[in-house]
């Protein structure tokens, strides 16, 4: 690596990613040392954070603003702040309870702290919502006053091939039009953790889901907190971008449930339902009745073919290959076995 220039494996993040000649007059990246999903423990910095800095480069230099991460303390929150903060970046989280500040949606109040003193954001929307683009809109009117110059937006896997009346395809268009701030758009594949820690957990030996015989590319949250935190670190490179980060193979719930049979020794399988049955399964659980139109066309997707495919994506923006299921599966074992997941 040249002394002086800083660039994460795999070149440029995509043809998309363009940095234009102002970008590092409007993006700070220097920094000092300093000190929602579900919660995981994370024992270890993963090492492919790495990657993500050139420290020789800002040894010099000073870092004064706040990176502020929305849902700090959800699944791929809390893995992002325990990768920025491992390298020294200052960190705030924000979530409804056990963040470093308040944060709700629907309490304008908790905004303008949770922005104090920030020029960086990981933006997680409201959850278990459809309609949510307004409020998100004027969150970003309000970012933009308070000098946030860059967003990395959680979205969904295939979300660019959304209408505009879809509130998450409507914010990343919100993001991409706005001349004040960069974006980075991450589009991940269901994640790996759903099956230790949501609704693909096994109960009785049993995952009971409308996928049928459809393959999905499941993703290890690990990797979706990797690629956030380098466009994060390094925002100027990952200006415009838009990542769909997979795992390395397409699985069916089955096989899924074949690899966590043979690392906990229990027999456990998927069982497939009518998904109009488990939806209302689903609502009855709990969920709002809006968001289970959601799950039916997520089900809808993978059970008719098109669930997402296995990409390179993780590996370009880390260095590292994505990581396989079965290698999730063996260090989340503890989960199924009365532990704690990984």
């Amino acid at each position: 690596m040249v002394p002086g220039r800083c660039t994460p494996h795999g070149g440029r993040a995509t043809d998309r990613a363009k940095t234009p000649p102002d970008a590092r007059a409007r993006v700070r990246c220097s920094w000092s040392t300093s000190t929602n999903e579900s919660v995981s423990r994370i024992d270890l910095i993963d090492s492919r954070i790495d990657t993500l800095t050139c420290p020789g480069e800002y040894d010099s230099m000073t870092y004064e603003q706040t990176i502020l991460l929305l849902g700090g303390t959800g699944k791929t929150g809390v893995r992002v702040a325990k990768k920025l903060t491992g390298i020294g970046l200052p960190v705030r989280t924000a979530a409804r309870h056990s963040g470093d500040v308040r944060f709700d949606w629907d309490d304008v109040t908790t905004h303008g702290e949770a922005l104090e003193n920030v020029d960086r954001v990981y933006l997680i929307a409201p959850v278990m919502r459809t309609r949510f683009a307004s409020q998100v809109s004027a969150f970003l009117d309000l970012a933009e006053a308070a000098g946030v110059r860059h967003v990395t937006f959680m979205s969904a896997y295939g979300m660019e091939h959304a209408s505009a009346e879809v509130a998450l395809r409507a914010v990343e268009l919100d993001l991409q039009g706005r001349s004040q701030l960069t974006s980075s758009i991450i589009r991940p594949a269901w994640f790996m953790q759903d099956f230790s820690e949501t609704f693909l957990v096994p109960v009785d030996g049993a995952i009971v889901v409308a996928t049928g015989d459809g393959a999905e590319a499941f993703v290890d949250a690990e990797d979706i907190a990797a690629v956030v935190a380098a466009t994060l670190t390094n925002p100027q490179s990952h200006e415009g971008a838009e990542y769909s980060p997979t795992g390395p193979q397409a699985l069916t719930v089955s096989e899924a449930a074949s690899t966590i049979s043979r690392v906990t020794g229990q027999a456990v399988r998927h069982v497939n339902v009518d998904r109009r049955s488990w939806v209302e399964a689903v609502i009855a659980s709990g969920v709002p009745v809006e968001y289970g139109e959601v799950l039916d066309l997520l089900a809808e997707t993978i059970a008719s073919g098109r669930g997402s495919r296995p990409n390179s994506d993780i590996e370009k923006v880390t260095g590292t290959p994505a990581t396989n299921f079965a290698d999730f599966a063996q260090r989340t074992v503890a989960a199924w076995n009365g532990g704690a997941a990984q």
